[in-house]
């Protein structure tokens, strides 16, 4: 108290302003003093605490699902590290979510997680002396998590293992095996893998290892449904998939056309466009021969011409062979010929030489003598000509993915317009631009009489599509009820705080500091009722009522007396009545 009073002294202003508060709380009841108290602790308390929670960290997960080796390793790096961290009810790891790609960085370069399985590193520490099975081994299992890492990659993919089964190789190639895998993928919950991804997979795994085939790798999902389609005879004969994505295409191109041509003319949202595409997916191949008669010799081309003559002269001869038969027979002679005319004719007087007395053969490109005793018995003249024979070799190869028929349609809105009132009306098109549009239509798609095609337009009123139910309320997002939680929380804090004030302190302070008006009439009071211990007031019953006023509460008790005074004089004029009998005893 000494201590207290020197400070004081030193400080006088300090003093007076103790002094003046501590005069202003003691004039507080006892109940008020213990809610001022409280009330003021309350808000400091909650205002401290909404101050730390406002700087408590927004918590983010690092990694889920983690395996109990994976998980130690983590929390011990994340602990030498002095990084922030909990663990959530589900085991995962939690860290401030400023902090979390520079932590996945961190321990990346440490090759964390691991995911429960080892990749080429397992190679780097190679015992001396390991036999070639084991190191075979090793490369084995090194492959597989390299291969298990590489699919979790994927966004869908929570998890993957990948096994080979690699046959030892062989010198025959009768013996000669190719090798296998296998995959087993958990997804995360409501994740799906489309065919796209299935095959890339499957071209992944087929592609890490030697002499794989892509036919070779079973891949399925973790409640055992196989997601790799194996072989048939529907995919080997080209039936897939991608024929379905094919004719959505060119349903969609087409269809695309029709929008482009149609959005100038009649504004977005008021037209719908349907294509049906019939594909022809068929292969056919073809081979003909087309032989043509050659019906004008004049055009016609010749392969090759053949003449053939021959002559047959019968020459007689007789006689023992040798060299007197060899000889010509002598011509004979009589003993009055008639001169021979013509140009072989003998000059009068002069003899004939012996060739002129025989006759001569010419056929065949062949001249000879006759034999006057011989003569033809025959002669053949043949003559054969080949022509070009006209010839066409087709070979027509139909390729696959033609259009075999198109059938479109089209549905206009009818057009929007204001009426004489001001209200807004609705029309349909006029015929004669619903045949524009019908030809625009046409020209667009490559309409074709002779394919088949079908093309049908329509125009009506569009109905109005309620997205109430298509639409998620507001008070269904989730990022609205996030933030509506956070301020749910700091009005609930500011609601608490100004409860307290309005209720408590503010009661509290208006006592301790009261107006100028009633801080005069609590020293006129405090002067009148010096020796006076305390007043009380009596009810009409006769029994004491409740304090009025204390000798440090007289503004506040003397303000209540006059309104008693007041309201009921009797009952004033009774009271001091009671106090001048209690004088004159």
């Amino acid at each position: 108290m000494a201590a207290t009073s020197d400070t004081i002294a030193g400080n006088p202003g300090l003093g007076n302003s103790l002094e003046r508060l501590r005069d202003a709380f003691n004039r507080l009841a006892i109940q008020q003093k213990v809610g001022f108290v409280v009330g003021l602790a309350a808000i400091i308390a909650i205002s401290v605490g909404a101050l730390l929670w406002a700087q408590q960290p927004n918590w983010k997960v690092l990694f889920s699902n983690l395996g109990e080796k994976d998980g130690g390793a983590i929390i011990t790096q994340l602990e030498q590290q002095n990084i922030p961290h909990k663990m959530s009810d589900n085991g995962s790891v939690m860290v401030p979510s400023s902090r979390v790609h520079e932590v996945r960085l961190k321990l990346a370069s440490q090759g964390l997680p691991r995911g429960g399985m080892v990749g080429f590193e397992l190679m780097e520490n190679q015992k001396f002396g390991i036999s070639q099975f084991a190191e075979q081994v090793n490369y084995q299992r090194g492959l597989e998590g390299e291969l298990a890492r590489t699919i979790m990659s994927i966004g869908a993919i929570a998890s993957a293992r990948v096994h080979l089964a690699i046959p030892k190789p062989s010198v025959f190639i009768r013996e000669e095996q190719k090798p296998t895998a296998s995959v087993l993928l958990n997804l995360y919950g409501g994740r799906t893998l489309d065919a796209g991804q299935i095959a890339g997979i499957t071209h992944l795994v087929s592609a890490s290892v030697p002499q794989m085939l892509a036919g070779n790798v079973a891949i399925i999902d973790q409640t055992g449904a196989m997601l790799s389609q194996p072989k048939s005879k529907f995919g080997e004969a080209g039936l897939d998939s991608a024929q379905i994505k094919y004719v959505r295409d060119q349903e969609d191109s087409i269809g695309k056309r029709i929008e482009d041509i149609l959005k100038p003319l009649l504004g977005e949202g008021n037209f719908k466009v349907q294509i049906a595409a019939d594909i022809d997916f068929s292969q056919s191949e073809q081979t003909a021969e087309t032989y043509r008669p050659n019906n004008t010799p004049e055009t016609s081309s010749i392969r090759s011409l053949q003449s053939n003559e021959s002559a047959n002269v019968n020459q007689t001869t007789g006689g023992v062979p040798g060299a007197l038969t060899n000889q010509p027979p002598v011509p004979a002679t009589a003993p009055l010929t008639t001169p021979p005319t013509g140009p072989n004719a003998a000059t009068p007087g002069k003899p004939l030489k012996p060739e002129e007395t025989q006759g001569r053969l010419e056929a065949a490109g062949i001249k000879s003598p006759l034999n006057p005793l011989g003569t033809p018995l025959s002669t053949s003249k043949t003559a054969t000509t080949n022509f070009e024979i006209d010839k066409t070799v087709r070979y027509t190869k139909q390729s696959m993915g033609s259009i075999r028929r198109l059938s479109a349609a089209v549905v206009v809105n009818h057009r929007k317009e204001i009426d004489k009132a001001g209200k807004a009306v609705t029309k349909a098109l006029p015929d004669a631009e619903m045949k524009q549009i019908n030809e625009l239509v046409r020209e667009a798609m490559g309409f074709s009489k002779e394919r088949g095609d079908s093309l049908s337009m329509a125009n009506s009123p569009f109905t109005a599509i309620d997205k109430s139910d298509a639409e998620l309320p507001i008070w269904k997002d989730p990022e609205v009820v996030s933030y509506g939680k956070d301020i749910f929380k700091y009005l609930l804090i500011a609601g608490i705080v100004a409860f307290l004030y309005l209720k408590v302190i503010q009661p509290s302070l208006k006592t301790m500091f009261p107006p100028a008006t009633a801080r005069k009439d609590l020293e006129t009071a405090e002067g009148v009722a010096g020796s006076v211990g305390h007043i009380r007031i009596a009810g009409e019953s006769g029994e004491m009522g409740e304090d009025i006023v204390r000798i440090d509460h007289y503004a506040i008790k003397v303000q209540k007396a006059r309104d008693i005074a007041q309201a009921d004089s009797q009952a004033v004029a009774n009271i001091i009545k009671d106090w001048m009998n209690a004088n004159g005893s």
